[in-house]
Order: C-alpha cells, then structure tokens, then sequence
C-alpha cells in the first residue's frame, strides 16, 4: 500500500488564468509531506461530438485520494470543456468509483465577482453527485496577507481582469489557490492515515 496521498487538480483554462490559479493549488498541495499533486488539464482535443473522451484521465482520478475541480467562469457557469468532462463521468458515478473521496473547486473570471459563485457551486454539485466529500476553503476572507480577498468560502476564487495569465491572477489569488491546495492535502493524508 502507497504512503503517498494523491491529490488531482482536474481542470480547463481557455486562456491560461486558471492555468496559473491550478498552479497554485497545486504548489499548495505540495506543500504537504507525502502528497503527489498531478495536475490534469483538459482539452478540447479530447471532445468529440461534444463528448469528453480520454480514458486515461478518468483512471488516474480513480486512483486519486482527493480531486480538485477547477473551471474558469464563463457565461455565469462551468466552461462548455469542463461540462463536457463533467458528463463524461457518469460511468464513474453508476459505478460510485469516487464516492468518499475529497473534493474541492476554484474558478476565474474577469471582474470580482464574475458570477463564480455558481461556478463553484455547479462543481459543488458535481462532487455530491458522485457521493464525495467537499472541502472548502477554510479561510476567513480579506486576510491582512490578501488571502481570501474575494471572499469565498466555498472554493478557491480568481480575477484575471484584461490582465495577461503573467499579471493574473495576482499574488493574493494565486495564494488563496495555495491554502485550498494545503487544506485538501492535509485533510487526504490524515484520512489516508
């Protein structure tokens, strides 16, 4: 049996936002000793006839102790390539292949509050779906430190603004992406025992 706890950072970036925010929750993930932290991006390559299909990825989050979801926000909701991916997961689900598993969401979107919050809370419901357990952020918002400063609860949030994915998501963001990374981390290993 692997002492190693793994955590997944599942995710889509239109534009390379996200990318840096999965980054980030991964960096925190890290962090933790003993964790694997494998960032899986999705791609549009991997849809046809607007079915998400790469077998390999479904696996490799079957063997994951927790999964961390991640879209940027589009339109009020889930980017079209995360649904994609979402509803390819059905089979997992008839096969509760990921009940009791940890779970965790972030998002970006360009201005403060972008409607993430329905972002998250579509991630939210994904993970109940498959009998997961979610874990939130944990942290209070608008640290002195600048963790938080959107104030969410339920995930991880980013603001990308105009700014290109070098500038955006700022330092706070990326370490707000950071304590969701160490907080699911922490909480797998000690589930994991």
């Amino acid at each position: 049996m692997s002492t190693t706890t793994t955590v997944s950072i599942v995710y889509f970036s239109g534009s390379g936002h996200t990318t840096k925010l999965a980054e980030a929750v991964a960096k925190g993930a890290s962090s933790i000793a003993g964790t694997a932290a494998k960032l899986i991006p999705l791609s549009g390559e991997h849809i046809a006839k607007g079915r998400y299909e790469n077998e390999a990825v479904l696996t490799q989050l079957d063997a994951s102790d927790a999964i961390i979801f991640g879209s940027p926000t589009y339109m009020g909701g889930p980017a079209a390539q995360f649904k994609a991916f979402a509803d390819a997961t059905g089979g997992k689900w008839f096969a509760s292949a990921w009940r009791d598993k940890l779970a965790a969401g972030f998002t970006v979107s360009n201005s403060p509050s972008g409607d993430k919050l329905s972002t998250l809370q579509y991630l939210f419901a994904l993970a109940m779906q498959h009998g997961m357990v979610w874990v939130g952020l944990g942290e209070l918002p608008m640290q002195p430190n600048g963790t938080n400063r959107l104030g969410s609860f339920m995930g991880a949030m980013a603001q990308a603004g105009f700014d290109s994915p070098e500038i955006a998501p700022n330092a706070e963001d990326k370490a707000t992406g950071e304590v969701l990374g160490r907080r699911v981390a922490t909480l797998a290993a000690r589930l994991r025992g």
